[in-house]
């Protein structure tokens, strides 16, 4: 199977989601008329954007492992966008998001669902009970998907391990994460271990050890390399993603302006911060931190303050470290020489991106 770089690359899995996509929803339409909303809503959600991020580094370490790329792999390691669809939905309820991709989010536009057919009940439980069934049937989908890719019997199982872990440290990571916000904790420390897990490990690291053990051999070498580029360089895409949530541009985001500042994320930027405040900047950024009124003028006050104490100049330097370390690991042998030059490619994605 021929591919044009990582352009090629995501184009296929495009595709290859949206042929799942079509065959699942007409089965949820067949179920009753009700389902519509479901299968229009995930619709969207899946095929509208997204940078396939996971699915790309899966590919990619499929084919590092000495891997021939087919149809049925693209079908087994675009699964993984699904898996993050499932992430991104219940991380909106859990945040109280109201927008993800300049549209409402998922649990909003079921309470305007509600609303629109004069339905019993709260409309906001009824959108997040909607939500939390929506990001499960992503879910289900994802093991679908990888179950009916039609790659190798044995490779599969092969996978399911990594597959699995990466499952198991998402949820930990989301978990850790909501209780860093209700610990209200300031530890630098705890901040990059929520990032190691919620993000760095699941969104870099794991992919590829699932994309590797889907080729038909790979090695403990392949693995090691993989980890040593995969955990530095996923510490950096969530540390990149924390600047964002608070200096992004909203048409770029799809997010109100500042919204990790409403929200009272205990990011690693914030709790960086925390650490090199005075007593005045510690007394104006926690009475303004976290309020869901903010306006325009007071994230600007608590942007100064981050800019001010060097805490965003200090995550700048260690997301270039970071890279870095990335970078070095390809070195270190056992990757073909194509995926060591996608990877590279990769990492400037990762790192550099805006949104």
């Amino acid at each position: 199977m021929d591919f044009d770089g990582i352009r090629g690359l995501t184009g296929a899995i495009n595709a290859s989601l949206a042929d799942f996509f079509e065959r699942e929803s007409h089965y949820l339409r067949e179920i009753g008329s009700e389902l519509d909303p479901v299968a229009d809503v995930l619709g969207h959600f899946l095929l509208d954007s997204g940078k396939r991020l996971r699915p790309l580094f899966a590919t990619i370490g499929f084919l590092g492992a000495g891997g021939e790329l087919s149809p049925e792999i693209i079908k087994a390691t675009s699964s993984l966008e699904l898996v993050h669809v499932c992430a991104l939905i219940h991380d909106d309820v859990m945040d109280a998001s109201d927008t993800r991709r300049n549209a409402p989010a998922i649990h909003k536009q079921f309470e305007a669902l509600h609303d629109s057919e004069h339905l019993h009940g709260s409309n906001s439980q009824f959108g997040v009970a909607s939500a939390i069934l929506l990001g499960d049937l992503a879910l289900v989908w994802a093991a679908k998907a990888l179950h009916e890719s039609g790659a190798p019997s044995q490779n599969i199982l092969r996978a399911l391990p990594f597959y699995d872990e990466m499952r198991v440290e998402l949820m930990a990571g989301q978990y850790l994460d909501m209780y860093e916000q209700a610990l209200a904790s300031e530890s630098v420390e705890r901040s990059l271990k929520v990032a190691r897990f919620k993000s760095g490990k699941y969104s870099i690291e794991r992919p590829l050890h699932f994309g590797a053990s889907l080729a038909p051999e790979f090695s403990a070498q392949v693995i090691e390399s993989y980890s040593n580029y995969g955990l530095p360089l996923g510490e950096a895409f969530q540390l990149r993603d924390d600047v964002i949530g608070v200096f992004g541009d909203p048409e770029k985001t799809g997010k109100p302006a500042g919204d990790d500042l409403r929200e009272g994320k205990r990011t690693v930027l914030v709790a960086t911060t925390l650490s090199k405040v005075n007593v005045i900047q510690r007394t104006e950024f926690l009475q303004l931190f976290g309020r869901k009124d903010l306006d325009l003028s007071q994230i600007e006050t608590l942007r100064s303050i981050i800019v001010e104490t060097g805490a965003l100049a200090e995550l700048e330097t260690i997301i270039e470290e970071m890279t870095f370390k990335a970078h070095n690991a390809l070195a270190t042998g056992g990757i073909t020489p194509s995926a060591v030059a996608l990877l590279e490619e990769m990492a400037i994605a990762a790192t550099q991106r805006t949104a």
